[in-house]
């Protein structure tokens, strides 16, 4: 073989070579990035309620949620976490998202009812049924509390508290946390 035969052979090699390498290093900050994306940067269990505020002012209904986007299947209340703030809820086995779009619940939180569920996720995760009529769960046997593991993906970016939920009155929701988000494993 000649000289630039072997340097063309040596050069086709390391260049696949680095190919190869660049892609599992890639494959490899792809999977690292999925696993740290499904532990989340939050995880915990908590008790859960739900509402329904679709500002019709029947059942108890508040308004409007306080992120300004209009009631919908995913939006949850929180008495600390910052509005905008994402993840899901674990029950029986279901998984659910969620997002942060108002604040409570309120008394229940000095109780241990840290996340409000929209009716409809509550629904779903407890195999009962939306009342639009009622904004209730019908077929949960009055049952309006479960306890669920929660999982937060990402911080909003609003004032609130990012850690372990707190309960409404302690004030977290209206301030803005500096402090570096804190990971806890559940």
């Amino acid at each position: 073989m000649t000289f630039a035969r072997l340097r063309s052979i040596a050069l086709l090699t390391a260049t696949a070579a680095t190919a190869l390498t660049l892609g599992t290093t890639t494959a490899q900050a792809d999977a690292h990035a999925a696993a740290s994306a499904q532990q989340g940067v939050l995880q915990g269990s908590t008790t859960a309620s739900y509402f329904w505020d679709d500002s019709s002012g029947r059942a108890g209904d508040t308004g409007l949620p306080a992120a300004g986007k209009p009631m919908q299947k995913g939006l949850a209340a929180s008495p600390s976490w910052p509005l905008m703030t994402e993840g899901y809820v674990l029950y029986k086995g279901k998984k659910l998202p969620f997002f942060v779009g108002d604040r409570g619940p309120g008394d229940p939180s000095s109780r241990g009812v840290m996340l409000d569920l929209d009716a409809k996720t509550f629904a779903e995760l407890t195999g009962g049924e939306f009342n639009a009529d009622t904004l209730g769960v019908d077929g949960v046997d009055g049952e309006g509390h479960i306890k669920v593991d929660y999982v937060v993906t990402k911080w909003g970016d609003g004032v609130g508290k990012k850690s372990r939920p707190v309960a409404f009155s302690t004030g977290a929701w209206a301030e803005q946390d500096t402090t570096r988000p804190v990971s806890v494993k559940k």
